[in-house]
């Protein structure tokens, strides 16, 4: 079976995930706001709808629609695997961030890029080389560092943080196999008609469980947040699936890794403009140790292995 190969452009891969690294930083922020005055599934519903609506107008326009008319019957397969794995992230990373703070429960979604990049390994024989082995070892090391300085120092309901943390870990999982199905499918559609299958299978199976009639009694600024999930849906996943057709599964997930600094500082300056809104992050020296340990391990898991050559962006 043929299996799905970068094209080799790894600056517009790293530009891209990068933009997905920022987009999802902002993300747990918004929607623990967002959680305020709606309930998960609702709230995931209405940014599928919307994703789904955007994405299937702008492919039927440019005639992107043709080209399902080329997806087998293990093509469908894959994709209806793909949406019910992305689905499940997306509900259970809501639930985590009921029980957790934005910043615990974007560290334990970093499973998920982990995971990914062990998957691209294992499952695409991705090469990985001896200091990228390392740098990983020393984003594992600092994320398990920054995680025990928030359990220690920030946790009140140890009952709440350990429900928040499995519904996270159960989301990291299901969306390191999502994202590898993803790059298989690569080979039959390209990313944004592989979203929008995705996007129309989750609005319809989340319908029934969904509370739409909810969403005009929201107020302006959580009609804003909500908004907001619902772009950042398509910029993040978008941005997301084009990296992976650029660069390595590995590689992207190692840029990924940076996240949870990011969230640290979205949630810093969001608490300083509006305290009322969002509580501050308490880390340590110890957390913060960590946090630069994730950061020179991600690094290293990227840059150590771009040094071979590639093919040029053409930019």
């Amino acid at each position: 079976m043929a299996l799905h190969q970068a094209s080799g452009r790894w600056r517009r891969g790293l530009v891209l995930a990068l933009v997905t690294a920022a987009c999802w930083a902002t993300l747990p922020v918004a929607l623990k706001v967002t959680l305020e005055q709606i309930d998960p599934i609702t709230l995931t519903w209405a940014r599928f709808l919307f994703a789904a609506a955007v994405v299937g107008g702008w492919l039927a326009a440019g005639g992107g629609l043709r080209q399902f008319a080329r997806v087998d019957g293990k093509g469908w397969a894959l994709l209806l695997v793909a949406a019910f794995m992305l689905i499940g992230n997306y509900v259970f990373y809501l639930l985590g961030v009921q029980h957790t703070s934005p910043a615990n429960a974007q560290l334990l979604i970093q499973l998920a890029p982990l995971l990914m990049a062990l998957g691209g390994i294992l499952v695409f024989h991705e090469p990985y080389r001896p200091g990228q082995w390392a740098g990983m070892a020393i984003t594992a090391v600092g994320l398990l560092l920054f995680f025990r300085d928030q359990l220690v120092g920030s946790v009140a309901d140890p009952h709440a943080y350990l429900v928040g943390s499995g519904a996270v870990i159960a989301a990291a999982m299901v969306w390191a196999t999502y994202a590898l199905i993803q790059k298989q499918l690569l080979l039959r559609l390209n990313s944004p008609a592989i979203l929008l299958a995705i996007y129309c299978v989750a609005s319809l199976v989340l319908l029934p469980f969904s509370h739409p009639t909810a969403l005009p009694t929201l107020d302006g600024r959580h009609a804003l947040l909500l908004g907001y999930c619902a772009i950042n849906t398509l910029v993040a996943y978008g941005a997301f699936a084009e990296a992976l057709e650029h660069w390595e599964a590995s590689r992207v997930s190692a840029i990924l890794a940076v996240t949870p600094l990011l969230t640290i500082l979205v949630v810093a300056i969001v608490h300083g403009a509006w305290p009322q809104a969002m509580a501050a992050e308490r880390v340590s020296a110890l957390g913060f140790v960590g946090a630069g340990l994730a950061v020179v391990g991600s690094a290293m898991s990227s840059l150590l292995g771009a040094a071979r050559k590639e093919p040029s962006d053409g930019e």
